[in-house]
């Protein structure tokens, strides 16, 4: 149901809200959606981990999907982040998502509790038999401390038809092929890293949610479309055209790099929820620098 090429979005704030806290920019992250559909974006993602999904209060939670949701207007999918270590919560982030007219949800494995593999399966089945909204499943063992092996993900697609995709962030391109090979044409195999979007894609992988599709939509675009194609050498031409762009990007946590690059881009501002800072020094030069030799500023 939901492949090509797709970004997870960052969260456009500003720092005039409540007690000078920050605050929603509503009208940015509106725009951010026109800007990514018009880049060739197949998906938005929003309230994910680059939309600081962990700092955002629930009612912001629901603002971001609803405002994303409507400005997408059903011309692309939307999957809204509905992830938590709380099975409970992620229920509730999943039915909140469906009320404000989601496509479907990215649910990321639970972290810090450290759940048993079948635990994992157990968590992701409440949630798909709490909600009709199809489910990604997002494994990204580097941030949440678990790895949802690749038994257990076979095991909750076939006992779970509203698992539609597999988001796989664990930096193994093994990993990648094994999970095609495990989850046949049903499941879409997903890659959550963009360095990787590429091979992915060349080992049956049918999409990626990107970081850099925030700052150059068309770029990721190109290379899933060259592929989806089978215009592979295309693909591997438009894959290391990106290469210093997507290293920037995670030169720091995500998503503090892409938020200072939208911010120097011009589509948002510089605002980001502690505990993440803004960029600065020698690193923000660098990224501004790399920013301007893709002609992006």
């Amino acid at each position: 149901m939901f492949v090509g090429a797709m970004t997870a979005l960052v969260t456009p704030l500003r720092g005039d809200g409540p007690d000078k806290g920050s605050r929603i920019d509503a009208p940015a992250l509106a725009r951010l959606v026109e800007a990514q559909i018009a880049g060739g974006i197949d998906g938005l993602i929003p309230c994910g981990t680059t939309g600081e999904a962990p700092t955002l209060e629930p009612a912001e939670h629901v603002e971001v999907v609803r405002i994303v949701v409507e400005a997408a207007r059903k011309r692309v999918p939307v999957i809204a982040g509905a992830g938590s270590n709380n099975t409970a919560h992620a229920i509730h982030l999943a039915r909140v998502a469906q009320e404000a007219g989601a496509d479907g949800v990215l649910v990321v494995t639970p972290y810090y509790n450290k759940p048993t593999q079948d635990g994992l399966v157990r968590h992701y089945k409440a949630i798909a038999e709490a909600t009709p909204l199809p489910v990604v499943v997002y494994n990204v063992p580097g941030r949440t401390g678990v790895d949802m092996g690749v038994d257990a993900i076979a095991r909750l697609a076939a006992e779970s038809p509203r698992i539609v995709a597999v988001k796989e962030a664990g930096g193994s391109l093994l990993r990648m092929q094994e999970l095609v090979r495990r989850l046949g044409d049903r499941v879409a195999v997903l890659s959550g890293d963009d360095a990787l979007n590429y091979a992915c894609y060349a080992v049956g992988g049918r999409g990626c949610i990107s970081v850099t599709g925030n700052i150059a939509p068309q770029l990721v675009s190109r290379v899933w479309d060259a592929c989806a194609a089978s215009y592979f050498k295309a693909g591997l031409e438009a894959q290391q055209r990106l290469t210093a762009l997507n290293e920037a990007m995670f030169v720091e946590s995500n998503p503090i790099p892409v938020k200072a690059a939208m911010a120097m881009a011009g589509y948002c501002s510089t605002e980001i929820r502690p505990p993440l800072y803004a960029m600065t020094g020698p690193a923000k030069e660098k990224l501004r620098a790399t920013l301007a030799e893709y002609g992006l500023i």
